[in-house]
């Protein structure tokens, strides 16, 4: 394995940003940058041995400083929707800012996918670790305590990533965190539709009209959202006619035998496969995608050009505390942990 580190240009207050290259034996190819965390290229070999671009993302920091979906970025405090913006710590509720009329979104407009984290790189023969770290202060998108965060970018030789998180807090807070990469394992070349999903789970978070929880845990089985054998996405008209933007519960968390979702493409045979610790798995089909970003001349991000695989805390939980609690308290440590294990089908 071999990792360069380049610089990736400057913030306008000054400070450089670095961006890591890593290249794996088995053909992966990996790009992370420590401004957002943002994993800004992912190529994998198809059954011909070709590598592909699979991942939505610019060639340039200028790129990241303007508006985008949170490409490939870390989010956090909080990843997913808080109703209203009430964050209910304790006794106590404080006002985070708004979205839109309804919610605060992955973390607010200056969430963790905005910030400069500081980065250390271990190497080993068959591993490469870049550490990421960053102190979120008490106070900052009105988040309380003070928060300090790692997320470490474990790549292996088998063509294979991990992203884990690890962080502990002065004072009672929320946290949620994730990655929100948008893979097309065609390249982009055309919309999800030609993709297959398999999702083990049974049940998904119930949503209101404005995209927040209602608080109840519905039943997949039989229904669109039934993926628990794999399914090609335009036999039922996905995301064409069905969009996605839906939190399923993970039946087998911690597992690393049962993944929790399988994303494949049969015309490449390009295979991901996640798993992961957390007890959900947001997935989402690239709805708000318009075709005004583009990496190039050639990759350009239309709508349902993509599917997220958030894997997470429920959105809205402080508000739901029969749903897996995300209060971090003084003195605990949260961790959680998700793998893509990248194959391909003969």
């Amino acid at each position: 394995m071999r990792v360069t580190t380049l610089s990736f240009g400057f913030l306008p207050d000054g400070r450089e940003v670095m961006l890591f290259q890593v290249e794996c034996e088995k053909g992966m190819q990996i790009s992370i940058t420590n401004y957002g965390g943002i994993i800004t290229s992912l190529k994998v070999p198809d059954r011909h041995q070709q590598l592909g671009e699979i991942t939505a993302g610019f060639d340039s920091l200028v790129d990241y400083l303007k508006p985008h979906p949170y490409f490939g970025a870390l989010i956090g405090r909080y990843a997913g929707r808080i109703a209203y913006g009430n964050l209910s710590v304790k006794n106590g509720v404080y006002q985070l800012k708004m979205h839109d009329d309804y919610c605060h979104l992955h973390g607010g407009d200056t969430g963790f996918h905005t910030r400069l984290w500081d980065y250390e790189i271990d190497k080993k023969d068959d591993e490469i670790r870049i550490h990421l770290s960053y102190l979120s202060p008490h106070g900052e998108e009105n988040y309380p305590g003070n928060l300090t965060v790692r997320a470490t970018y474990v790549i292996q030789d088998n063509n294979s990533f991990s992203i884990e998180y690890e962080a502990v807090t002065d004072a009672p807070t929320h946290l949620n965190l994730t990655n929100h990469a948008y893979f097309n394992l065609r390249g982009f070349r055309d919309t999800i539709s030609d993709h297959q999903l398999q999702v083990n789970a049974y049940q998904s978070v119930e949503l209101d009209e404005h995209m927040l929880p209602t608080g109840r845990l519905t039943d997949c089985s039989g229904t669109l959202l039934d993926f628990q054998k794999p399914v090609l996405l335009c036999d039922r008209s996905i995301p064409s006619e069905f969009e996605l933007d839906h939190c399923f519960v993970v039946q087998n968390p911690n597992s690393d035998e049962i993944p929790a979702a399988v994303f494949y493409h049969e015309p490449t045979g390009r295979m991901m496969k996640v798993y992961t610790s957390q007890p959900g798995i947001q997935v989402y089909s690239g709805n708000f995608l318009d075709g005004s970003l583009k990496r190039n001349e050639e990759q350009q991000f239309f709508k349902h050009s993509a599917l997220c695989f958030e894997t997470q805390h429920f959105a809205d939980s402080p508000n739901h505390p029969h749903f897996p609690s995300t209060l971090l308290d003084k003195g605990e440590v949260f961790k959680e942990r998700t793998t893509f294990r990248f194959e391909y089908v003969e």
